[in-house]
């Protein structure tokens, strides 16, 4: 049982769910990065992802495009992100899951990228752009080294789709709640409700929604359908608006993935 399941297990005996947030490593440098995570870890994060930057970023809107930018153009590599994880491991042992594209993936090697990722102090991946039929390979290495492979789960998925990806999902089921990219939104999808009773029906692993929440209010609601609360964009937009000011920039994330946090954890029971 690796961190994330220890951590669902421990949240599911608290009857609480999981804040989970979003970042770019390396935006705007993988020293600030390293400091952000700190932050999230402090605020109350249960799981943090770190987006490993892609050039053709296909599933994200264009805050976190303007994030990849800003990291690539820094000089971020996946090297130095293993490297921020291992200094991140003497710090907090809040489980971490990448965030990337299956070109990163394959390009470093899929062996070569779990056996790094699992040693550096990773606890698994998402590969955005990496349909079902194309997982096994990287799902075998993954499995070997028992770092998990988190797959994605859509609203226009039929069932029969969601229990075979839900079947290869290892540490939780990322749901995207609507169709397009990442982005806040002001409102959610009105299907959420019945979508979430339904998908809890066909698995018993953690479904966890993200895409398009933007605040605490909209957090604290979803955590009454999932298992689950993941955010990125308006976290991505509090790091843009303090790029002058770094130390500021901490801050400002600190205090309001702080507000997710307690929105998350004041959610009592089961959804």
């Amino acid at each position: 049982m690796n961190r994330i399941d220890e951590t669902f297990k421990e949240l599911r005996r608290r009857k609480k769910k999981a804040f989970i947030p979003y970042v770019t490593a390396g935006d705007p440098d993988l020293k600030t990065t390293e400091k952000i995570v700190l932050s999230l870890a402090e605020a109350g994060a249960d799981i943090i992802e770190l987006g490993i930057p892609f050039s053709d970023p296909l599933a994200d809107g264009k805050v976190i495009q303007r994030a990849v930018t800003r990291a690539l153009a820094s000089g971020t590599s996946v090297k130095k992100i293993f490297d921020m994880v291992r200094r991140l491991r003497r710090n907090t042992d809040v489980p971490l899951v990448f965030m990337t594209y299956y070109n990163t993936i394959f390009n470093h090697g899929l062996a070569r990228f779990v056996r790094q990722a699992k040693d550096s102090g990773a606890d698994g991946v998402i590969a955005a752009d990496l349909p079902l039929e194309e997982t096994e390979e990287l799902k075998s290495q993954a499995d070997k080294a028992e770092f998990d492979v988190i797959m994605l789960s859509a609203p226009t998925t039929p069932l029969g789709r969601f229990r075979k990806i839900s079947s290869y999902s290892k540490g939780f089921i990322y749901y995207v709640s609507l169709t397009g990219v990442t982005g806040v939104r002001a409102d959610l999808p009105e299907h959420l409700r019945n979508k979430m009773k339904q998908l809890k029906m066909n698995t018993k692993k953690p479904v966890c929604v993200g895409f398009g929440i933007s605040n605490a209010l909209q957090a604290g609601n979803i955590a009454k359908l999932a298992d689950g609360v993941i955010v990125g964009s308006a976290i991505i937009e509090k790091i843009e608006k303090n790029l002058k000011n770094k130390s500021k920039m901490v801050r400002e994330v600190g205090i309001f993935a702080r507000s997710l946090a307690k929105a998350v954890h004041s959610v009592n029971g089961e959804s």
